[in-house]
C-alpha cells in the first residue's frame, strides 16, 4: 500500500534533516516511489532590517511499506 511521508525543518539545520530521513528510510525499510520537496524563503524580520530567517524546507516521500 501507498503511503506519505512528510519532513520538515529550516534551511539552517538541512544536514541534520537529511539525517532523519535516512535513519528513517534505514529504519523502516521503507521502498522510495517518489521524492519531492520545496523551500520557502522567508522575509526579512523586521522593515529594512536586512536580515532573514532560515527559510522552510519541506521534503514529501512517497512509499510503500
Amino acid at each position: 500500500m501507498q503511503q506519505v511521508k512528510i519532513f520538515k525543518s529550516i534551511e539552517s539545520e538541512i544536514d541534520s534533516l537529511e539525517e532523519e530521513i535516512n535513519a528513517w528510510i534505514k529504519e523502516t525499510g521503507a521502498k522510495n516511489l517518489h521524492v519531492s520537496s520545496n523551500i520557502a524563503p522567508q522575509t526579512a524580520t523586521a522593515p529594512g532590517m536586512g536580515s532573514f530567517s532560515s527559510s522552510d524546507i519541506l521534503v514529501t516521500i512517497l512509499y510503500e511499506a
